[in-house]
């Protein structure tokens, strides 16, 4: 396949990413309902792909966000400056000492284990990037001056608010404009849709920005209920994959987005929290590409996956313009993102490779 990208020669970042971070406050093994301590992490849809490019591939990211101007923001900054995202995007924004003017969003965040599965519990409203419009980033500069090859963003961003859903195709467009390829990932979130219209919006607003993506990412539920695109033969609750099903809807929306130079999805069978079937499938030039299975994988914590797939899937196209190999970094990459705790990965490219070419996890001396 053909992306042409830009030259990395005159661009500052491999990839920049548009979306909310949170801090993450996770109970570790215990329950949020009872926990006394919790460890804090940062994360979000769109910022962990950034991050996971950055950490595990090498590559140079940047995160256009908001955060409120105070000491849980400046948290924030050192979490991500950790991950070596590029934090000179930011937007930096005025509040007052309760959070009224804006804030920063939290995400409380269980794991599950066994029959108990993971649950999250978030608190963002008001937030500073829910809040902000085109007019605080100066897309042009990001996109033209400063250059950047890839833009990742998603439907979490999208749900924030009303003034995010304009930001994200003001982004979009821009991004379009200077030769920028789009990777959106659907992430449907119905209790993120519902303050602001529901599926009806969801579906407004993506059918919009599906127009200007290149490569689109999203599981069996988010291309329904996002871009109304049906899955024959699909189990209702979902637990058994249909794999004929998806290679069909898969090929009707590259019919109807003919922009879509990719597209790909996760496939989880959920066991139990702690055991699912993983893999996922890749839309390219007509041709569908399956990864490896991961039969009965082990999970620590899965929160996250989904996006070291999306930033292993983005790495091996921008790098082999191959959509099988890049299918392949993607599962791998996801699958060992979810034996560690937190949202974001702490493999290395080596650790990747080497499951994609059959590694085992006897010891490492």
């Amino acid at each position: 396949m053909n992306l042409n990208l830009r030259p990395a020669s005159e661009c500052k970042f491999d990839e920049v990413s548009l979306g909310e971070v949170m801090l993450r406050l996770d109970p570790g093994e215990g329950r949020i309902r009872t926990a006394r301590s919790f460890r804090a992490w940062e994360g979000g849809g769109e910022y962990n792909v950034a991050r996971g490019l950055s950490k595990c591939f090498k590559m140079n990211t940047g995160i256009i966000t908001a955060f409120a101007d105070n000491e849980v923001g400046m948290l924030m900054e050192d979490f991500i400056n950790q991950g070596g995202v590029d934090t000179s995007l930011i937007k930096w924004m005025k509040t007052d000492g309760i959070g009224r003017i804006c804030r920063n969003g939290l995400n409380f965040t269980e794991r599950g284990f066994g029959i108990r599965g993971a649950v999250g519990c978030s608190d963002r409203a008001n937030t500073a990037i829910s809040k902000a419009t085109p007019e605080d980033f100066d897309f042009d500069y990001i996109f033209g001056e400063l250059g950047a090859r890839w833009l990742h963003t998603g439907g979490i961003y999208a749900a924030l608010s009303e003034q995010s859903c304009e930001t994200v195709l003001a982004a979009i467009k821009a991004a379009k404009k200077y030769g920028t390829i789009v990777s959106y990932d659907l992430n449907y979130r119905p209790s993120m849709w519902s303050a602001i219209g529901g599926q009806a919006k969801a579906q407004e607003v993506n059918k919009e920005i599906a127009k200007y993506v290149d490569v689109m990412i999203g599981n069996e539920e988010d291309f329904t209920a996002c871009l109304g695109f049906e899955i024959e033969g699909n189990d209702e609750n979902l637990k058994e994959l249909n794999l004929d099903g998806y290679k069909k809807m898969i090929n009707e929306a590259a019919k109807t987005y003919p922009n879509f130079k990719a597209v790909a999805t996760t496939l989880r069978t959920v066991k139990t929290a702690t055991v699912n079937d993983w893999a996922a499938i890749c839309w390219a030039d007509g041709e569908i590409y399956k990864s490896k299975d991961y039969k009965g994988l082990e999970i620590m914590d899965r929160v996250g996956g989904g996006d070291s797939f999306a930033s292993g899937l983005i790495y091996g196209l921008m790098t082999t313009e191959n959509a099988e190999l890049a299918v392949n970094y993607g599962a791998a990459h996801g699958a060992l993102a979810m034996t560690t705790p937190g949202d974001t990965t702490m493999a290395s490219k080596k650790e990747v490779e080497a499951i994609m070419g059959g590694a085992g996890a006897r010891v490492q001396r």
